[in-house]
């Protein structure tokens, strides 16, 4: 027996030590680490926790050391680390049973009905505190309740037996079994570190994930075997492994790292029975003890289907020379990579359609206004044939080159300068036919931007048929085209009459009368390219169409 209090205090701590080893080996265990981060558990794993919390109560009495009729032990600890970590089922069980245990090896004890009593409300606190206390201060809470349930121990012990034999015992163990209750708070603290440590990892994931994806990001633009090969390359060099691989469902797109010579040959670009499974089950694959693998010698890999629209549409390799080289939080960066991939890859191709659904709409845009004018210029050069035919004929060969031209052109773009040059052919074709009526004004500065051919003829021509004709007296035409800060303002302005607010509002809408199909026209094509349509003004006298574009340097 050891009457010195500090030297049972010093046992008491070896004892819980014990505990705080054999739990640290449990943490180890990626079973036990998964059941200790879960918010949840099921029946089963409860019992079993609760069992190992039992067992450690009921071996603390057996290691206990006897003094004047007692046993200085530790049960009290692991009743409450238990029932503060993991609530009601596991604090109330080891509570009754360990005292249960500890009345009946000691049924006529002093200390038995005590310790009996103590041990059930150390499980009965255990609970409360688990359901009622913050987590931060969870140590501090359990150090209290050790403290108190251990004090209540003492009480009782002092109410149970004779004064003189319970101030002897109540004197050499109070001190000792109080104080070593500091024990819990290490015990939770030891447990709360392996969730932090979880968090920990899962912040150094998610920071590395980001890194990756702003990396990667730009290759995502135009999505090509050029491209996710430098997606691979990222990949590769931000998570230290040895090749990375992304395949399509039949072949291998791009593969970065050790062995990437042997998929040069075209015949070797075929995807293995392994990425085949992947691609077929939808399911990730991990190998950590790859036998023989044809490239490079390959011990470990991890195959994640990548998914667009809900189905698989190829798969991320990522491989290890070593063995056992794909590690959870391996495959839980690795399952995020392959959902940032197929979203990235997914918005790529929509962006792709997108882009070709507006150039066709900007095409068909562009075949429309061609017969329009077409239509116009012949009603125009038809009015002259009587009257001054050879200047009709001049017109004529005019408008073949101008349609020449434009045909030669097709959708692509061309420079602001060159359009004003068509723009001036047929004004020519228009002041023929009307004459001294109509006053044509070009107050057009130096700059360049690139804009679709026949933008600014269906704005003048509606000035000129929709403005300048109706009126008996003479009208003007102004195009101006003229530097704005880093921007370029263009507006085609007539003396006419006025636009109607109907029109303007059915341009705004999208909807016309089809004699007002160039301005229509026009206003689509510019949203379409520029993003911001026509702004149509009535003027006093007369109607204003400007639209601003980005400016360019000169070439």
């Amino acid at each position: 027996m050891i009457d010195n209090p500090n030297m049972l205090l010093l046992a008491v701590f070896e004892r819980a030590a014990l505990m705080l080893m054999a739990l640290f080996f449990l943490t180890r265990i990626r079973p036990f680490q998964d059941l200790l981060r879960q918010q949840k558990h099921s029946p089963a794993e409860l019992a079993g926790v609760s069992l190992l919390f039992c067992l450690f109560a009921v071996f603390s009495t057996y290691t206990g050391i006897p003094v004047d009729g007692s046993l200085v032990n530790v049960r009290t600890i692991a009743i409450l680390a238990g029932g503060i970590l993991f609530g009601p089922w596991v604090g109330i069980p080891a509570g009754i049973v360990s005292g249960l245990h500890r009345y009946l090896i000691d049924i006529h004890g002093y200390t038995s009905l005590p310790c009996l009593i103590s041990s059930i409300c150390a499980g009965l606190l255990s609970t409360f505190i688990h359901f009622r206390a913050g987590r931060k201060r969870l140590w501090l809470y359990g150090i209290a309740a050790g403290v108190a349930c251990e004090s209540l121990t003492m009480a009782l012990i002092l109410w149970f037996t004779e004064p003189q034999v319970g101030h002897a015992i109540v004197s050499h163990i109070a001190y000792p079994m109080i104080t070593g209750t500091v024990c819990i708070g290490l015990i939770i603290r030891l447990v709360q570190d392996l969730d932090d440590e979880k968090e920990l990892l899962a912040a150094r994931q998610a920071k590395l994930a980001l890194t990756i994806a702003n990396r990667t990001m730009p290759y995502f633009q135009n999505v090509d075997r050029e491209a996710l090969v430098e997606v691979c390359t990222v990949i590769r060099n931000h998570i230290g492994a040895d090749a990375v691989a992304i395949t399509d469902t039949r072949d291998v797109l791009a593969y970065v790292g050790l062995g990437k010579d042997y998929y040069e040959p075209a015949d070797h670009s075929a995807i293995g029975e392994i990425t085949r499974r992947a691609v077929r089950t939808d399911q990730i694959i991990i190998e950590n003890d790859l036998r023989q693998y044809r490239v490079a010698d390959f011990h470990s890999v991890i195959i994640i289907p990548l998914r667009e629209n809900g189905r698989v549409t190829g798969t991320l390799k990522i491989f290890f020379r070593q063995s056992g080289g794909i590690t959870g939080s391996l495959r839980e960066l690795a399952v995020g990579l392959s959902q940032l991939i197929s979203t990235q890859m997914e918005a790529s191709r929509i962006k792709q359609l997108q882009e070709m659904a507006r150039k066709a709409e900007f095409t068909a845009l562009q075949s429309k206004i061609n017969p329009h004018f077409l239509f116009n210029a012949l009603n125009a050069i038809s009015s002259l044939i009587r009257i001054q035919p050879t200047e009709a004929r001049q017109l004529i060969a005019k408008l073949a080159d101008y349609l020449r031209y434009n045909l030669s052109l097709g959708d692509t773009l061309i420079d602001i300068q060159e359009e004003l040059k068509q723009v001036q052919d047929y004004v020519a074709i228009e002041q023929a036919r009307f004459g001294s009526k109509l006053s044509v004004v070009f107050d057009v500065d130096e700059v360049h931007a690139r804009v679709p051919s026949l933008l600014l003829q269906p704005l003048v021509e509606n000035a000129i048929l929709h403005g300048i004709q109706p009126r008996k007296e003479p009208g003007e035409v102004r195009i101006v085209v003229k530097k704005r800060d880093e921007r370029i303002h263009v507006s085609v302005r007539d003396t006419g009459y006025g636009i109607s607010q109907e029109v303007i509002d059915g341009i705004a809408r999208g909807k016309v009368e089809s004699r007002s199909i160039g301005l229509s026209n026009v206003n689509e094509r510019i949203k379409l390219l520029y993003g911001e349509g026509l702004r149509l003004t009535r003027l006093e006298p007369g109607t204003e169409v400007s639209f601003e574009l980005p400016l360019e340097e000169a070439s």
